[in-house]
């Protein structure tokens, strides 16, 4: 999810769902492509792909020489000292693997504008996917698009551009080493978990914060969902508006976002899920106190260990209300406290008749949609117990769920239809807020 800091020093949830929050970079090429039966274009995929692996190699090693070798002559403007400038920003990555693979996206012409100025025997922009291991923390490599043109002269294939396919829908994904040098913090876990904080060497207290602040938030999120998830995150602290764009997406930008789960595709509830990542916003640091900080923690955890269970389409007040749950459970705050708009709801009209839409999450009244789903799984947990709500959670989140399916799903799990639970939500919350 996303989560805003409110105005009143806390936050609220907004713009966040599974469809939101697991954005992070559709993959553009498939790692498994067949190789093809042509012979030339067999030896062009060859031949490309052993420069791949070469530049690969180049910037893990930061090596300046090998990179230069790579990259032809006539490369866009800038390319080679970004590439050079990347490479040596890795160096605080504890990378377990770093590969670029040649997948099996459809044919896009090179721009005839590229291809002029190279005078080159071939020019292709083949569909490349960068797979990745922050070593420790990703159980399976990452993928991400990369939008390369490559070309040759007679035998030899070189690097000319990573960015000159965007406007063809070629666009390449940025990581934290593409705004800046990057430091890392390593945070032993359970068993042989480990999470990793990365971010940028100004950002070294909020770095340290986070690490800090792990182990208690990954022990809270196996408390309540048990330890059927990794039990470990990669962690990053971005430093600006356009980083946090490139690392979460267009929608999930702005100042005011304190944090955000993401992740590569997923085909459907109970797929593989790669490239997870909990992501903080650069207002973090000032405006987050080291209480809501970790509730922010806790509650983008317990996304990171529902993932593989949480559908596109999911109801978002059970999703983002679970979330809540888990991240406000330990913090000694009141129902008051913590959903100051539901108590100004209760107070001036009443218990709410009716669970927050999947609408309500990104509209004018997000913060509230928040507080009302925080409060209804709270609702759940106290009265049939935590147990129920993670049953509960399974039983909806695995798919898109009408009025119907919700109604029947409550009464199996709860024992009591969408009416009656309205009802004794409404109830129990009353009674929280001394109604």
């Amino acid at each position: 999810m996303v989560l805003l800091v409110a105005a009143t020093g806390m936050f609220a949830g907004c713009a966040g769902g599974p469809s939101a929050d697991h954005a992070g970079a559709d993959r553009s090429a498939t790692a498994t492509a067949a190789t093809p039966a042509n012979p030339y274009e067999q030896q062009r995929r060859q031949g490309v792909q052993a420069l791949l692996d070469r530049w690969a190699d180049a910037m893990r090693r930061d090596d300046e020489t090998t990179l230069r070798s790579l990259v032809d002559p006539h490369a866009a403007p800038g390319f080679l000292g970004e590439q050079l400038t990347v490479a040596r920003n890795l160096r605080g990555v504890p990378l377990g693997a770093w590969r670029y693979t040649i997948g099996a996206g459809p044919e896009v012409p090179v721009p005839a504008a590229v291809a002029d100025r190279l005078d080159a025997t071939d020019v292709w922009a083949p569909p490349v996917e960068l797979n990745f291991v922050i070593a420790g923390a990703d159980a399976t490599p990452a993928g991400k698009p990369v939008g390369l043109i490559v070309a040759r002269h007679e035998d030899t294939w070189l690097l000319v551009s990573d960015d000159e396919m965007a406007p063809y829908g070629r666009r390449t994904w940025q990581g934290p080493w593409n705004f800046g040098p990057v430091v890392a913090r390593t945070v032993p876990g359970p068993g042989e978990a480990t999470s990793v904080v990365l971010g940028h060497p100004e950002q070294s207290a909020e770095i340290d914060a986070l690490a800090a602040d792990l182990p208690s938030s990954v022990a809270a999120v196996t408390a309540f969902w048990g330890g059927a998830w990794p039990r470990r995150a990669v962690v990053i602290a971005t430093g600006s508006d356009a980083e946090l764009t490139a690392l979460a997406g267009a929608a999930r930008s702005g100042t005011d976002v304190a944090a955000v789960t993401v992740s590569d595709s997923v085909a459907a509830a109970g797929g593989p899920v790669t490239g997870l990542r909990v992501v903080f916003g650069p207002a973090g640091s000032d405006r987050l106190t080291p209480l809501t900080r970790r509730i922010v923690l806790t509650h983008e955890l317990t996304h990171v260990a529902t993932r593989s269970v949480t559908a596109t389409g999911a109801p978002l007040w059970i999703v983002e209300g679970t979330a809540d749950y888990v991240g406000y459970r330990d913090s000694g705050l009141s129902t008051a406290d913590s959903a100051p708009l539901v108590a100004a709801l209760v107070a001036e009209k009443g218990p709410p008749n009716a669970l927050p839409t999947d609408a309500d999450f990104a509209g004018p009244d997000a913060e509230l949609a928040y507080e009302l789903a925080r409060t209804a799984t709270g609702y759940v947990a106290a009265r049939y117990g935590p147990g129920r709500l993670r049953t509960l959670y399974l039983a909806l989140a695995g798919a898109p769920a009408d009025a119907t399916t919700l109604d029947g799903r409550l009464r199996a799990v709860l024992g009591v239809g969408t009416a009656q639970f309205i009802a004794g939500w409404g109830v129990w919350l009353s009674a929280q807020l001394g109604r």
